[in-house]
C-alpha cells in the first residue's frame, strides 16, 4: 500500500513539470482557420499597413501590346553622295553637328568642274556665233524681199534667203538647248560661271544631324554611288514593332498608338501608324508595324527599346494598386480590410496592370478597402 502511495506521487509531479502549450503574445497576429489575419491594437506590423479604397477605372478592351524599337525615319534620311570624282579638300562640319537644308559640308577639287565650265562656257560662244548668223540671214531676207519687190531679183533668191534664215534660227533654238543645259549643269554643282574653279561645294540635302562621316580631307573618291556622309531629320522618328497575326486586324494605318520606351518609364508617347508590312514573317508569324511620333527635343534615339499599345475601347473595373497584389503558387491574393486590425485574404483574377493600377475581374468590388502596402507581412503571418 505504502509503494503505490509513493507512485502516484511521483507521476503527479512529473505531470506538474510538463510543458505546457504556449499562448501567442499580445501584439502578434492570430490567423485564423477561414484566412482571417487578426492584429492586436499594439501590433507593429498594424502600423507599418497602408489601406486603399477599391476604386473604378478605365481599363482598354481588345488591346494590343507588343515589344517596338526606335528607328529612324526613313523618308527624312539623306545620304550625301559625290556629285563627281574628285579628291576631298576640306571637310567642314563634325559628327554630330546639326546642319541646316544647303549648308557647305565639304569641298571636292574636281577636273570635271573645268570640264562643266569649259562646256558653258563654249556653248555660250556658239550662241553668240548662231545669233549673229541668224541676224544676218535676217536682213538678207530683207534685202532680197525690197529687190524682188522691184523686180530686180527672182523669186527663187527669195526662197533661198527664207530657207537660210530658218536654218539660222533652228541653230539658234540648238545653241540656246546647249547653253541651258550646260548652264543647268553648272548650278546642280554649285558653281559661279563667273568664277573660274576646280572645286565645287557639297550641300546639305536636308536639315538634320550628321549621324556618319565616312570621308577624310586628301581622299579620292572615284565611286559616285557610294556616301560620304548621312545626314537624319531626328524631329520625327519611327517606332518599328511585331505585331502578333492574330492581332494585326486591330491596327489600322493612321490610328494612334500609345509607346512607352525603357528609358522613361511610365512615361507615354503619342505616335501615328504610318506603315503595316504587307507579309507576315513566316519564323514568328507576326506583321511588322510601324509608328510615327515626334521628338522635337531629340529626347528619343534609335535603337531604344520599348513597346507599343493599341486598343479598341474601355470599360470600367475594379482597380487596386499593384502593390496590394499577392502572388504564390500561379495564384494571385489580397488582403481585405473587414475591421479594425482584422484582414482576410480573398482570391482576385486580375488583367493586365496599367501603370501602378490593376484591373480586378473577380473577386472585389468597388469600395473594398485592401492592404496597398505591407500585405506581404500579413501573407507570412
Amino acid at each position: 500500500m505504502r509503494e503505490r502511495i509513493w507512485l502516484l506521487a511521483a507521476m503527479l509531479a512529473l505531470g506538474c513539470n510538463a510543458p505546457r502549450p504556449q499562448r501567442p503574445a499580445a501584439n502578434e497576429a492570430r490567423p485564423q482557420a477561414s484566412g482571417v489575419v487578426l492584429l492586436p491594437p499594439d501590433s507593429p506590423k498594424l502600423r507599418q499597413l497602408r489601406t486603399e479604397t477599391v476604386v473604378l477605372k478605365e481599363f482598354p478592351v481588345a488591346e494590343v501590346v507588343a515589344p517596338g524599337k526606335v528607328e529612324l525615319n526613313p523618308n527624312r534620311i539623306s545620304r550625301v553622295l559625290p556629285p563627281m570624282p574628285g579628291r576631298v579638300r576640306q571637310v567642314l562640319v563634325r559628327l554630330g553637328d546639326a546642319v541646316r537644308e544647303g549648308q557647305p559640308l565639304l569641298t571636292l577639287e574636281s577636273r570635271e568642274v573645268g570640264d562643266a565650265l569649259s562646256a558653258y562656257l563654249g556653248a555660250q560662244a556658239q550662241l553668240q556665233q548662231v545669233r549673229a548668223v541668224e541676224a544676218r540671214a535676217e536682213k538678207d531676207l530683207a534685202r532680197v524681199r525690197d529687190l524682188y519687190e522691184h523686180r530686180a531679183t527672182a523669186l527663187k533668191e527669195v526662197i533661198a534667203a527664207e530657207s537660210e534664215l530658218a536654218q539660222a534660227r533652228a541653230a539658234v533654238q540648238q545653241a540656246q538647248a546647249a547653253a541651258e543645259e550646260a548652264r543647268h549643269r553648272l548650278d546642280l554643282l554649285g558653281v559661279d560661271p563667273a568664277h573660274h574653279t576646280h572645286e565645287v561645294v557639297v550641300r546639305a540635302p536636308i536639315s538634320g544631324k550628321v549621324l556618319e562621316i565616312s570621308v577624310a580631307p586628301g581622299e579620292y573618291r572615284n565611286d559616285t554611288n557610294a556616301a560620304l556622309m548621312t545626314v537624319a531629320d531626328l524631329s520625327t522618328v519611327w517606332v518599328s514593332s511585331q505585331v502578333p497575326e492574330s492581332s494585326i486586324r486591330l491596327i489600322h494605318l493612321d490610328e494612334r498608338v500609345e509607346i512607352e520606351l525603357a528609358a522613361f518609364p511610365g512615361e507615354i508617347f503619342q505616335g501615328r501608324v504610318r506603315r503595316i508590312a504587307d507579309l507576315v514573317d513566316p519564323q514568328t508569324r507576326t506583321v511588322k508595324v510601324q509608328a510615327e511620333l515626334e521628338n522635337r527635343q531629340g529626347r528619343l534615339r534609335p535603337e531604344m527599346f520599348g513597346s507599343i499599345r493599341h486598343t479598341h475601347g474601355y470599360r470600367l473595373l475594379p482597380a487596386v494598386p499593384s502593390s496590394a497584389l499577392v502572388r504564390a503558387d500561379s495564384e494571385t491574393w489580397v488582403f481585405l480590410e473587414r475591421a479594425q486590425g482584422r484582414f482576410e485574404r480573398v482570391r482576385v483574377e486580375c488583367g493586365d496592370a496599367r501603370g501602378d493600377w490593376a484591373p480586378v475581374l473577380a473577386g472585389l468590388k468597388a469600395g473594398d478597402r485592401v492592404v496597398s502596402q505591407g500585405a506581404v507581412l500579413l501573407a507570412g503571418s
